[in-house]
């Protein structure tokens, strides 16, 4: 009796004899033996080409056939490729060394093979294999803003500057990383440290530091952080300028601490790639008992300054009045004009009429204002 093997039009056969490949079966129908005997001799078995992707523990040796051959395509790499395998125009695998076979129908088969020595990835299709469900295995994507440098590195080396866009690499031969650098200019605020003076006072002092990075490969490979990198440089340089200073010179100037700190400061940052853009004593903290020390000198200072005005104003004053008398001794005239005024000014106010007859008309007033003054007491 025979048995019936159907292989569909999407299938293929492939006939074994004793566990020996003979050859490979196209769509159809197939009778053979159905006895024990014949079942242990011949077997059929049927793969579905819908499946595209061919796997089978003897296919090196199903390659030996040449029918087989012709009905797959036979995907080759070596250990440092990679290839992007489309059905249809979809993405439909992505590849790593090894052999690969896929059927030729009922779908259309291309094959794209990447040498990952080189390990930037390019395509026309970019999105499309970055969206792959498996695509992240394969490949790691670098988003760069337009404020960005991102440096590239490969094995521990420094392989491309990454500017402004998306960039794709294969991520499975050697080690790759990426590190990014913001060049926007940002600001340190370099936190309060106890500093003493010369004149032996101790201190806090804050300082804003703002600074731009100019050279991002120095930045990345001189120091392993720019940032805590210039905080430390900033901190020990505000504390060789303040150390030389007393405190009074501090208060009195602190532009030229700042201009000593950003100088020294920019020295050194320029060895990191960075650039210093300005520096400010943002907060000058005092001890209790040194503000009250301060308040106090201060009023005392004041007060003096007080008594110096004081004192300078009643000179003047005194002075003044001096040179008034010698202008009118020396002036008669200028002495009866002065009188007529101090008369109006008491006389300012009243309904009085006064009649003076002969005679010196000084001499009148006078004794007019002498004889009121003796009324009044």
């Amino acid at each position: 009796m025979f048995g019936l093997t159907r292989i569909k039009s999407y299938e293929k056969g492939l006939l074994f004899e004793y566990g020996d490949f003979v050859r490979l079966l196209e769509p159809g129908k197939y009778r053979l033996w159905s006895s024990l005997w014949s079942r242990t001799r011949h077997r059929i078995g049927v793969v579905s080409t819908l499946l595209t992707r061919f796997e089978h523990p003897l296919l090196d040796v199903l390659l030996q056939d040449a029918a087989m051959r012709d009905a797959l395509k036979i995907v080759e790499l070596a250990d440092h490729e990679r290839a992007l395998v489309w059905k249809d125009g979809r993405l439909a695998y992505i590849v790593g060394p090894g052999r690969h076979a896929f059927w030729n129908e009922p779908y259309k088969i291309e094959v794209e093979v990447f040498d990952t020595d080189v390990p930037r990835f390019d395509h026309a299709k970019l999105d499309a294999v970055m969206a792959f469900d498996v695509g992240s295995k394969w490949l790691i994507s670098v988003d760069v803003s337009d404020y960005e440098d991102a440096l590239l590195f490969k094995d521990g080396a420094i392989v491309e500057t990454l500017r402004k866009g998306r960039h794709v690499f294969w991520n499975t031969v050697g080690r790759v990383r990426w590190s990014v650098v913001d060049r926007r200019e940002q600001v340190a605020d370099v936190a309060g440290q106890e500093i003493m003076t010369k004149d032996k006072v101790t201190l806090r002092v804050n300082l804003l530091v703002a600074y731009q990075v100019v050279d991002s490969v120095k930045a990345v490979t001189v120091v392993t952080d720019h940032g805590q990198a210039l905080y430390r440089e900033a901190q020990l340089v505000l504390r060789a300028a303040v150390g030389t200073r007393t405190l009074d010179t501090l208060l009195a100037d602190k532009e030229s601490v700042s201009g000593e700190v950003r100088n020294a400061l920019a020295s050194r940052a320029q060895g990191f790639g960075v650039a210093i853009k300005s520096v400010g004593l943002k907060d000058i903290i005092l001890p209790g008992e040194m503000k009250t020390i301060l308040n106090q000198v201060i009023e005392a200072e004041k007060s003096a300054q007080a008594n110096l005005i004081r004192r300078r104003e009643e000179t003047a004053a005194a002075r003044s009045q001096a040179n008034t008398a010698k202008l009118l001794a020396e002036n008669p005239t200028l002495a009866r004009m002065k009188e007529f005024e101090q008369l109006g000014e008491i006389l300012s106010g009243t309904r009085s009429t006064f009649v003076f007859g002969g005679g010196d008309l000084s001499e009148q007033i006078r004794g007019l204002v002498g004889s009121a003054c003796g009324d009044d007491s």
